[in-house]
């Protein structure tokens, strides 16, 4: 739906701008092929809940009582003076996470695959992704414990709180996550990495971190399809023979090692890639191997900046646990089933907000990474909640004072670069003042 229409179309308050991304057939369709659809009328159907979940991801600081009061997300010509928050968790426990998950995958594909196709969105007629994965906590309730487990250290202790693995595979071009799966901690990443190759388009290019190096994962991705490459740097002791002599940019032969090939017997004994040796800005030496073996057609110069770019995709992880969910210990869904349709809700309005962002640049011209996320999402939070009580014809002025607001907020190109090595970042303390008290 045109962004301009929404005025028109615009019958009861739901979400205004977050509504016309998502089309309200891929809602009833969701609903429909998971069996969730409302049968009887009820004062939160569905179709509300599924808003609602999305809602508690982008009002994390408001509780789910006045999440719906402040956004109105109960029917129009229903009369709730007082709707019980028991009322409220007995609809996302009906919902689950199906509809959510199924939504998901019906959107993002058509997100993504609507930006490629927009000039500057690809590199040499390669779409470009990461591959890379991150952790969340969760409620520590028995089921939660048992169902995700936690990290076990080296002297024994648990972590205090279980964690989920999340893993994503998200695009360089707009940040927008084209497919994600995440689960239980103890699971390795690599298993969920190759979950996430059967999403990767063709004529693509996708940037790994150097845990990923592994025969099996990166030969799955390039025979998958037509032209699918792949970037990673190799690991310090990474051995292959040389085929040609050239000094920094050349070919190498590598081993399968007879472990993997136990494990999959159709991988071959050796395997090719090409080695590109640089140095970054810090005097750090790195070899990047990828599957891109042309060498006029894939400048090295041009692979190596498609590396540089992949580290901004970590800080999606950042946006969507300090930014959206508000720096929170923990999820706030107790039992599996309800944190797993809180982290489907929350990827969704990370793509919302995404893809509004994306909208944004197209229309001012830039690249959607070069918008603030943490500025997007505050414009956003607050512009919703007056769409949510406005009138419908106010919508098209509002929507259009928003994306000139956040055509104003661009990042500073200073910020573009990494000015500092990469370290371990200290974890937010819990409590903002700590005062030491002295006996006498």
């Amino acid at each position: 739906m045109d962004i301009w229409m929404l005025g028109k179309a615009h019958k009861h308050p739901d979400f205004g701008a977050l509504s016309q991304h998502i089309d309200p057939q891929c809602i009833t369709h969701a609903l429909a092929v998971t069996g969730k659809a409302s049968v009887r009328r009820r004062k939160l159907p569905a179709e509300q809940i599924v808003w609602l979940v999305i809602a508690l991801a982008m009002y994390r600081h408001e509780s789910i009582p006045q999440v719906v009061a402040h956004l109105d997300l109960a029917l129009p010509d229903e009369v709730i003076p007082d709707l019980a928050k028991s009322a409220l968790t007995q609809a996302r426990q009906r919902l689950g996470q199906e509809p959510l998950a199924q939504l998901f995958a019906l959107c993002a594909l058509s997100w993504d695959d609507r930006h490629l196709s927009k000039p500057g969105r690809r590199w040499r007629g390669l779409a470009r992704y990461a591959i890379d994965g991150s952790t969340l906590r969760t409620s520590d309730t028995p089921d939660n414990r048992q169902h995700f487990g936690a990290q076990n250290y080296a002297s024994g202790a648990v972590a205090n709180y279980p964690q989920l693995r999340l893993l994503t595979l998200t695009s360089l071009s707009t940040h927008l996550v084209r497919e994600t799966v995440f689960g239980e901690y103890g699971k390795n990443e690599m298993r969920y990495a190759q979950a996430l190759l059967r999403s990767v388009p063709d004529h693509s290019l996708t940037v790994f971190d150097k845990g990923f190096f592994s025969a099996e994962l990166l030969l799955q991705l390039q025979q998958g399809g037509t032209e699918r490459h792949w970037l990673i740097p190799a690991k310090r002791n990474s051995q292959w023979e040389r085929l040609d002599p050239q000094p920094s940019d050349y070919r190498v032969r590598m081993k399968v090692s007879p472990q993997a090939r136990e494990a999959n017997p159709a991988l071959p004994m050796y395997w090719e890639a090409r080695a590109i040796e640089t140095v970054s800005r810090h005097g750090q030496r790195r070899i990047l191997l990828t599957s891109m073996l042309d060498t006029r057609h894939w400048p090295a110069k041009e692979i190596v900046e498609q590396y540089q770019a992949r580290w901004r995709i970590e800080t999606s992880y950042r946006e969507l646990k300090q930014d959206m969910l508000g720096d929170a210990l923990t999820l706030r869904s107790g039992t599996p089933p309800t944190v797993r349709q809180e982290m489907w809700g929350a990827l969704l309005a990370y793509n919302l907000v995404r893809l509004e962002m994306a909208e944004v640049a197209s229309e001012v011209g830039v690249m959607p990474t070069e918008l603030s996320f943490t500025v997007a999402l505050h414009y956003l939070r607050y512009e919703w909640s007056w769409m949510a009580t406005s009138s419908p014809g106010t919508l098209p002025a509002r929507l259009r004072r928003l994306r000139e607001r956040l055509g104003d907020q661009l990042l500073s190109k200073q910020r573009r670069g990494r000015e500092c090595p990469r370290v371990v970042k200290k974890p937010p303390s819990r409590y903002p003042v700590k005062q030491l008290c002295v006996v006498k």
